[in-house]
């Protein structure tokens, strides 16, 4: 005898493929989302990404020392600070902004197609892709976060 609530059996056996299907993927889609926002939040909850972004642009802009560049790398270290320090969701927005900010920066400046496979090449890559990462991660962070009351 099923319980009260489930569905028997034959009734399942009854239901279409096409119903099925249907009733799945509305769940998987739910079930994707959810783990995309989770790992987004989670991965921008983390002080190394901000941490790794400073040592990448740091490594591009000390030698020769570039002024406007090397701004960055104390503020993504300060928002580090601001996460081991309990501050998640400050910290998330703080490093989305910032990475932002450098990804116009440093979008601007073109690169001929041979010089994006050296070693500055794909240091450069490596920074644009990680600000990218930061943006999107910190941004679903920032919007969907709690904040922590002083």
């Amino acid at each position: 005898m099923p319980m009260p609530g489930s569905t028997p059996p034959e009734e399942k056996a009854k239901q279409g493929a096409l119903q099925y299907a249907k009733a799945w993927g509305g769940r998987s889609l739910q079930v994707l989302l959810c783990i995309t926002k989770y790992t987004l939040t989670s991965i921008s909850e983390n002080p190394l990404p901000a941490t790794l972004l400073a040592t990448l642009i740091s490594a591009q802009h000390l030698r020769p020392f570039q002024t406007l560049p090397m701004l960055f790398p104390p503020i993504l270290l300060f928002s580090s600070y601001l996460n081991v320090n309990g501050y998640k969701t400050d910290a998330a927005g703080l490093t989305s902004a910032w990475s932002a900010a450098y990804l116009v920066l440093a979008r601007r400046r073109k690169q001929a197609f041979g010089s994006k496979f050296g070693v500055r090449g794909i240091t450069r890559g490596a920074t644009l892709g990680l600000c990218l990462a930061n943006l999107l991660g910190g941004g679903v962070a920032y919007a969907f976060g709690e904040k922590k009351d002083t």
